[in-house]
């Protein structure tokens, strides 16, 4: 058999060794390749930027929410401070976000219990875990205002 048939030929009409014939198919099929996935890369970046901004738009309006929660509350003790006194108000305001915190807690416990499966699971892991440090907290936060002088 000649080299021709063994082979294969080139472009240019030669004849071309079964190795260099691998040799070459291996750069051409690495070349397109490399093509592919520097097309790929720029598709996928350029699909990234907007979301990235996206996501560090939502970061910053969720740090903004969290300054203006604080700058209300403050508002809102201050304006308990003009009629109450400032431990009062103070007291009042913690044992209002504790309410709110326990309510909305407990409806979100409800809708995991309520989807069933593995979110159920978790929300008796959550109910377990709760039940067990406010039995602990609360004797503690009770014998410690018995003791803070008045």
């Amino acid at each position: 058999m000649s080299d021709a048939v063994a082979g294969g030929s080139g472009a240019d009409g030669r004849v071309v060794a079964p190795d260099r014939l691998v040799e070459i198919v291996a750069e051409s099929v690495a070349d397109v390749v490399r093509a592919e996935v520097r097309a790929v890369r720029g598709q996928l970046v350029g699909a990234l930027r907007p979301a990235g901004v996206g996501f560090v738009l939502l970061g910053t309006a969720g740090a903004c929410a969290v300054l203006g929660v604080g700058a209300a509350s403050t508002t809102v003790l201050r304006m308990l401070e003009s009629f109450l006194p400032k431990k009062l108000a103070a007291a009042g305001m913690t044992a209002g976000y504790l309410a709110a915190a326990a309510v909305l807690g407990r409806l979100g416990l409800n809708q995991l219990h309520a989807a069933g499966g593995g979110s159920a699971r978790l929300a008796d892991r959550v109910d377990g875990a709760v039940a067990e440090t406010a039995s602990r907290v609360l004797p503690a936060g009770a014998t410690a205002g018995r003791r803070s002088p008045r």
